[in-house]
């Protein structure tokens, strides 16, 4: 399967501004992940930035990959990919690295309710972008290999 480039990109940078908005919506702070991932590894925030929106774009290209693989109608995927991906990189490596403990719980309960919302809303475009055909509904259904989620 190849990867359409530009979805991947679209999709990638719209469903990363959707996340920092929400972020600037709860937090009152623009760019906050940029700002932190700047300090912890030293960089200059314009090379924060692009790491950021090159996450969200690299997110993109792999969701349009798996999407194929991925079980129920485009939306459901979209969800669970990105939830699958909150859990495993942001709740058990992300915030753990940062000091905030399993799921950013020892920074309140907010971490792990806005970190999920932000990657919910970031799954808007994917799906958008990235729509299920009857066929690749169909296959999911019948190959064996395709992983349920949670």
């Amino acid at each position: 399967m190849k990867i359409n480039w530009i979805k991947a990109l679209l999709a990638g940078v719209i469903g990363t501004l959707l996340f920092d908005v929400t972020g600037f919506l709860f937090t009152s702070t623009w760019w906050d992940i940029p700002n932190v991932l700047a300090s912890a590894i030293g960089v200059p925030l314009p090379v924060a930035l692009v790491m950021h929106f090159g996450n969200g774009v690299a997110l993109a290209a792999i969701y349009a990959a798996l999407v194929p693989s991925l079980p129920g109608p485009g939306w459901f995927r979209a969800l669970c990919f990105t939830t699958l991906e909150t859990i495993m990189l942001v709740w058990f490596l992300l915030f753990p690295l940062l000091g905030l403990g399993i799921a950013g719980l020892e920074g309140g309960i907010i971490f792990p309710i806005l970190s999920m919302s932000r990657h919910w809303l970031y799954a808007i475009p994917l799906a958008y972008y990235f729509p299920v055909n009857r066929e690749q509904e169909h296959a999911s259904e019948s190959t064996p290999t395709a992983i349920p989620c949670p």
